[in-house]
């Protein structure tokens, strides 16, 4: 038979009518008795002979109901699904008792006599108890209505409905059909009619009781309006109207909260009070604004993405051109030595010369003499010679043409090379000091570096290599962003989920004993991804806590992860979750803070108290407090459990809760993945609007900021799911750097500083045995700094400074193996697959309405006027070269002198040029309560 052959055999056997007989549905009506209403309706649409039986019935009702019809009509496409939509919300929020019904009528093919019947495709807001809504087909042409509308609406005005909404299929510029089963009237239209004459032959413009000009974003719709008006103003002979008090709107429907259709609810409360008598006594405050477009990625930046190519083109193109430079300029110095003359770079700590005297840490290196000091060391005795004075000379003004900070790379080159050859490295990471070993031994007790610098010994080549590779560690961290790898935490982690909280947490427990790290990463059911609440729902019910874990309230966390400290330093961990990430970060960050209140609750012996508090709150609320079900596994010392049912803020002191919340937000580490662009592009578990997810995300980064929440990544920038979608690994490249720029522009927009949020971003990758994966961690990382190469320098020390002391403080990538072994599965990573974010110079300043910041130079300032070509930013302060050759760092590793005014925090520019880096459980249990899905606030454009 074949899979289509079982699959229209079930058609076939299910495909019966049951519409045919009634049993008692006219005497069952009522709002929330849906399947009736629906028998009703199918009843006189296909077996009107038997409805005539019930029809006296069902027009009695309805005749005693006094609910008002909104007509809803217009041209196709102008958006009449999207606009019910939201009306519906808007109604089911200020109406929190009453009752809607709806008909949507869509037109049938002549051809085939079929109808999409796609209406609910645009509607998020009709899931819910108070709100019917029934699709019909007009089965027949050229007809905006079915002919059994009548019939439907006083099915539902007999069922007692308070408001019904009847929508019809896209109609031409004179059906005015509608106006004869509704009470009120809209007629949604477009900007784009053509020119004004055409509103002449628009018939619903003399009937209409409201219009609405929707896609007010489009081209022309201010002109729109203005003639609507004038056109209604000659239908209805108003001629001395007031245009601001015609029923004439523009609305967006597509844009959450848009002030136009509240302006337009508003109107039609008002007008059904006025025509019906029925007043719905509506709360509902809109403003005279008008609706305008609300850009995720402000016009003036639609471009970004095509500057940064052509950014990263300009800076190649200038690595060429100083590399050719600094090749002529050894070729002159090989010529001077040759003919007996001065070493150019003797006396500036280079190959030449002895060298500068000072420590060998990256922190406080040994610094060069600046540009501003004397060229060249004293002539010998005898006088040179003509040739030799020429080219002297040459050298002189050719060298004018460097840059000088890579002149101070080419003199400090010697030097460079003692600090990786030394036995130790030193660095800071937030004013600590990190040494670390620059060798390790091998079999053969060799001492074999971690790093080494080239041996090149043409300038050109070395200043190729500074510019396109460097050490680790520093710009453009081809090598990686951090100077060396991180001791005692290995890069994986421990995934799981599966069932309820507490059957996870004995999975982590287990997966993680014996482990010097906590590092967990949780996966969540479908449920939980979808933003539902465990319930009997069909499509719900057998997905509870399969292939992930069920997690839909604060307890559930709480117990998912007790046991395990969330704010000690060597626990991170990461959710897979994107929709309703926000709502699990909450419930995450919650957890947390809960946790160290239980740490202070014992500690000042009030543990006594805190659970009389809890018996008590939940005594009087007729029930018995949530416990972690079933027994406590080997390792989980209760942590995060005490407080199950209540909160810290409901236990203790205002004071003492504010401190505790402060200290565990600066403390928490881990990663929510939260990326809305992966999951609009290849995943595809979207409850939002991408715009509506994308301002979700933008409040969370924003709270992180003010928060000081600093070793938490708020998003988790995924390639790996791009891949999996079918990405070969340079297209997986290429959208994933696209979603974390346009992340960035969009922050950016908002007015958020990059040193503020980079560090909350994070990568990570899918890997293979292809050679393009070998060089994808190297390439991610290029391209990501030489585009962000002219943003502004960091904003404080503490960004500025080397590492951080958690294992990624910049974006870090990690690589998740593309094999399928059995949990638990561990995403790995390597220095050599970690993406540079953080401080690495992220564009910055940008057009009004965000005032242009200084910044400090990029790391390859231009000593020419070459910089105005620049197209990232557009606007920048440059900073001054060091003044002195005692206290500034070498110049490929720092983006300003401190002794610079163009950022008032320049003094933070000192440093090196581095990276910034209960009862829910027994209902699920059971499954037998339905719960409320997590509302829809905006349209799905997926």
């Amino acid at each position: 038979m074949g899979l289509q052959g079982m699959i229209n055999d079930m058609l076939e056997k299910a495909d019966f009518d049951l519409s045919d007989k009634l049993n008692g549905e006219a005497k069952k009506l009522s709002p929330q008795n849906w399947p009736a209403i629906a028998k009703l309706i199918s009843t006189a649409e296909n077996h009107p002979e038997v409805f005539a039986t019930i029809a006296d019935e069902i027009h009695k009702k309805a005749e005693a109901s006094k609910a008002p019809v909104l007509g809803i009509t217009g041209t196709g496409g102008a958006g009449k699904s999207s606009m019910v939509d939201e009306l519906i919300r808007r109604f089911i929020l200020d109406q929190p008792t009453k009752t809607i019904g709806v008909i949507s009528v869509d037109p049938s093919k002549r051809k085939t006599g079929g109808a999409l019947l796609g209406d609910r495709i645009r509607m998020n807001s009709i899931r819910g108890e108070r709100v019917y809504m029934r699709s019909l087909a007009t089965r027949q042409s050229n007809l905006a209505l079915s002919k059994h509308v009548k019939e439907a609406v006083d099915v539902l005005k007999a069922a007692g409905f308070d408001l019904i909404i009847l929508e019809t299929s896209g109609i031409g510029q004179s059906d005015t059909e509608i106006l004869d089963h509704s009470d009120v009237s809209l007629y949604i239209m477009t900007p784009e009619f053509g020119a004004a004459t055409q509103l002449e032959k628009i018939d619903m413009l003399d009937f209409a009781d409201v219009v609405a000009i929707n896609k007010f974003d489009k081209r022309g719709a201010q002109d729109a309006v203005r003639d609507v008006k004038k056109q209604y103003k000659r239908n209805h002979q108003l001629w001395d109207a007031d245009d601001d008090k015609l029923p004439v709107v523009g609305t967006i429907a597509s844009q959450f909260n848009d002030p136009g259709t509240n302006n337009l609810y508003v109107r039609l409360m008002e007008t059904i009070k006025s025509k019906t008598g029925v007043d719905f006594h509506s709360t509902f405050h809109a403003h005279d604004e008008m609706s305008e477009k609300v850009w995720i990625i402000p016009p003036a930046k639609s471009r970004y993405l095509s500057e940064i190519s052509e950014n990263n083109r300009r800076y190649d193109e200038r690595v060429e051109k100083q590399a050719g430079i600094a090749d002529q300029l050894y070729g002159l110095h090989s010529a001077v030595i040759t003919f007996g003359g001065p070493d150019m770079l003797a006396g500036e700590g280079g190959e030449g010369g002895k060298g500068s005297k000072g420590g060998g840490n990256a922190a406080s290196p040994a610094f060069p003499p600046s540009p501003s000091s004397p060229p060249l060391p004293p002539f010998p005795p005898s006088s040179p010679s003509p040739e030799l004075t020429s080219l002297i000379n040459k050298f002189i003004e050719l060298k004018k043409d460097l840059d000088p900070h890579l002149w101070s790379m080419i003199s400090g080159w010697k030097e460079e090379e003692a600090k990786y050859s030394g036995e130790f490295y030193t660095y800071l990471v937030r004013g600590k000091e990190i040494k670390v070993p620059n060798h390790t031994e091998s079999l053969s007790h060799l001492k074999i570096p971690k790093v080494a610098l080239p041996k090149f010994r043409s300038w050109g080549d070395k200043v190729r290599w500074a510019m396109q590779e460097n050490t680790p560690g520093f710009f453009p961290y081809t090598a990686g962003i951090y100077p060396f790898k991180r001791q005692g935490e290995d890069p994986a982690r421990m995934f799981a989920g599966e069932g309820g909280p507490e059957r996870t947490n004995k999975r982590f427990h287990y997966v993680s004993q014996g482990l010097p790290a906590k590092r967990l990463s949780t996966a969540f059911d479908s449920v939980t991804l979808y933003g539902h609440d465990p319930g009997r729902r069909p499509d719900i019910y057998g997905k509870v806590g399969n292939s992930g874990v069920s997690i839909c309230c604060l307890d559930d966390a709480k117990k998912l992860y007790s046991g395990f400290d969330l704010t000690a330093p060597t626990t991170s961990v990461s959710m897979t979750i994107n929709g309703p990430a926000p709502m699990l970060l909450g419930f995450f960050m919650n957890a947390a803070i809960d946790q160290n209140c239980e740490k202070w609750i014992r500690a000042n012996g009030e543990e006594e108290r805190v659970v009389k508090k809890v018996r008590e709150v939940w005594e009087a609320k007729g029930a018995t407090p949530p416990t972690y079900l079933g027994e406590v596994p080997k390792g989980n010392d209760g942590l995060g459990l005490m407080l199950l049912g209540l909160t810290g803020d409901q236990v203790l002191p205002a004071d003492v809760y504010a401190k505790i919340k402060a200290d565990t937000l600066a403390q928490v580490r881990g990663t929510v993945q939260a990326d809305i662009l992966k999951e609009d592009q290849a995943q595809n578990t979207c409850i939002f609007s991408t715009e509506f997810a994308l301002r979700l995300m933008g409040d969370v980064q924003q709270y992180f900021i003010e928060q000081k929440v600093r070793n938490f990544y708020s998003v988790s920038i995924s390639g790996y799911h791009i891949a999996e979608a079918g990405a070969n690994p340079i297209s997986q490249l290429a959208f994933t750097l696209a979603n974390g720029f346009t992340y960035v522009e969009y922050y950016l927009s908002r007015g958020m500083d990059i040193n503020a949020f980079a560090p909350n971003l994070s990568f990570f990758f899918s890997n293979g045995m292809d050679p393009e994966y070998a060089v994808m961690g190297r390439v991610a990382r290029r391209l990501w700094a030489k585009a962000s190469s002219t943003a502004t320098a960091p904003t404080s020390a503490a960004r500025c400074s080397s590492t951080t002391s958690r294992p990624a403080a910049a974006a870090s990538t990690r690589r998740r193996s593309t094999s399928t072994t059995s949990a638990p599965r561990c995403r790995r990573s390597t220095p050599s697959t970690t993406t540079a974010t953080a401080c690495t110079p992220t564009p910055t300043t940008r057009p009004s309405p965000r005032p242009p910041r200084k910044a400090c130079a990029a790391p390859w300032p231009s000593s020419s006027s070459s910089t105005k070509s620049s197209a990232w930013p557009r606007t920048r302060t440059r900073c001054k070269a060091p003044s002195s050759s005692k206290s500034s760092p070498t110049w490929w590793k720092r983006p300003c002198s401190p002794s610079s005014t163009a950022s008032p925090n320049a003094a933070a520019c000192s440093a090196p040029w581095r990276p910034c880096t209960s009862a829910a459980a027994s209902r699920r249990k059971a499954s037998t309560t339905k719960r409320s899905s997590t509302p829809a606030n905006t349209r799905s454009s997926v």
